[in-house]
């Protein structure tokens, strides 16, 4: 009936190595090696990421303390009211 799927073409001249699923280990050196890499990621670039981030933050707040304080009417101008 024809050749089998993943066998449909021959190709010369290059080699393909592959591991047993039963060899290969999930999460090697995950600990050891993984996490202190990322903490050294973070620590090299957290002096040029939050900068921005904090500026941005209290840009927002300041906003929106300015927002709600300017929706509230003057109470004195309604002193002499009856």
């Amino acid at each position: 009936m024809g050749r089998e799927f993943g066998k449909l073409s021959r190709v010369r001249h290059v080699i393909s190595y592959s591991l047993s699923p039963f060899e290969q280990q999930a999460f090697p050196h995950y600990f050891s090696k993984g996490v202190p890499n990322v903490l050294r990621r973070i620590q090299a670039t957290i002096l040029r990421a939050a900068p921005p981030f904090v500026a941005f933050y209290l840009l927002y707040t300041w906003g929106t303390q300015e927002f709600e304080r300017s929706r509230r009417k003057n109470p004195a101008a309604y002193e002499n009211d009856s």
